[in-house]
């Protein structure tokens, strides 16, 4: 929504197809609805009714191509922007009519859910499933007038593939972030000692942060093994989570490491308030599994993170990670999960110039920049 929000600026109309779970649906529609009708965004809200089962999603498919198809009849799309693979499904429809076709990747979309756990080859269907998909994945960018993907490594790895033709088009466009939200200079003294005090800190303690949800690609028992050296030089460092994570399964895995309750922190907010709670950390964390999909992965937290001006540790081999925080030297990149590369981390933490993190985050993540891009891809393809 921002990205299209800021393009509506460029001169670009927009139609917006976007499945809506129920409850979400209710909770969000006026908000969603006010920015659209600010800036003349057309949405067009669709059920997510998925059923389970293999023909759901096809279900979702069929009724996306038909309300599609439908809306262009009456405006004569010039482009249609797909964002990630089930869209693309329709998108090569759309090429076929002569519309201009933008691959909005996001990410190894089929390869995440093999990596992830939710896809097992073993299973003929899944693999039935992932081989379709890896099919198509080849389809949509020999056939898109512009990929986009949110990392240079996932394009180089694009590149690299045969079946990739040689004049495909390719934007690196990382997930940017909000950074008049993530300001620190919006951050009042007043708006820290509250929030020290809603997770009862005191001024002398250290803290390690961890921001957003943990699911199956974030490594907390690795992360909670930094934390064990950091607590050697550090007694009384907290670890503080901002997350939706249930508490008791943070603290059930930290007791199974020996680290006491009292040393950790898990707390959700709501997103306008997560920048408050990045600024008490005088250090960040976050190791993401090293798979092979997650070359094509960008973080929306290290933006927000670097734009804070807190320093981040992170593992290499994932996306540009580890590329972005050596460029701008924004923190350490952890290539092994073992004592003596936390404890190497651990001792470089007092290195880092908060103004030149969040130059970095200015120059890399703005959202500004990142529309841009799009504008340029836009303008070129039409042209």
């Amino acid at each position: 929504m921002p990205y299209i929000t800021g393009l509506t600026k460029h001169g670009y109309e927009f139609h917006l197809i976007s499945f809506e779970k129920p409850d979400r649906f209710k909770q969000h529609k006026a908000h969603i609805q006010s920015i659209c009708d600010e800036v003349g965004i057309h949405w067009h809200p669709q059920d997510y009714m998925h059923k389970g089962g293999a023909r759901g999603p096809m279900r979702l498919v069929k009724r996306m191509k038909q309300v599609s198809l439908y809306l262009h009849k009456r405006h004569q799309f010039e482009i249609v922007h797909c964002r990630s693979y089930i869209p693309a499904l329709v998108g090569l429809r759309f090429k076929k009519m002569g519309v201009k076709f933008v691959f909005d990747m996001r990410g190894f979309w089929a390869d995440e859910r093999v990596d992830g756990g939710l896809w097992n080859l073993e299973n003929k269907l899944f693999k039935t499933i992932y081989s379709f998909f890896k099919r198509k994945e080849k389809q949509f960018i020999a056939n898109a007038d512009y990929t986009i993907s949110l990392t240079r490594n996932g394009k180089k790895e694009i590149e690299s593939w045969e079946t990739t033709p040689q004049n495909t088009k390719i934007k690196v466009i990382p997930c940017c972030a909000n950074l008049d939200l993530f300001d620190v200079r919006t951050i009042k003294n007043e708006d820290l000692i509250e929030a020290k005090n809603t997770i009862n800190v005191t001024e002398d303690q250290f803290i390690l942060g961890y921001v957003g949800s943990i699911g199956t690609w974030y490594m907390l028992p690795e992360m909670l093994d930094f934390f064990i050296e950091l607590q050697k030089s550090k007694p009384n460092a907290i670890f503080l989570f901002v997350t939706g994570e249930p508490k008791e399964n943070i603290e059930k895995e930290a007791n199974s490491k020996g680290i006491r309750s009292e040393a950790i922190r898990v707390i959700s907010v709501l997103h306008k308030d997560v920048p408050k709670m990045i600024a008490l950390m005088n250090a960040s964390v976050f190791f993401i599994r090293p798979t092979y999909s997650k070359k094509a992965s960008s973080p929306t937290k290290q933006g927000e993170i670097m734009a804070m001006g807190v320093p981040l540790i992170c593992n290499s081999d994932v996306g540009d990670t580890d590329e972005i925080v050596n460029k701008y030297h924004s923190g350490v990149v952890v290539n092994e999960f073992s004592v003596k590369s936390y404890q190497a981390a651990l001792n470089q933490l007092g290195e880092f110039d908060a103004n030149a993190i969040i130059q970095g985050a200015n120059d890399y993540f703005s959202l500004s920049e990142g529309v841009k891009k799009y504008a340029s891809v836009y303008s070129e393809i039409l042209e």
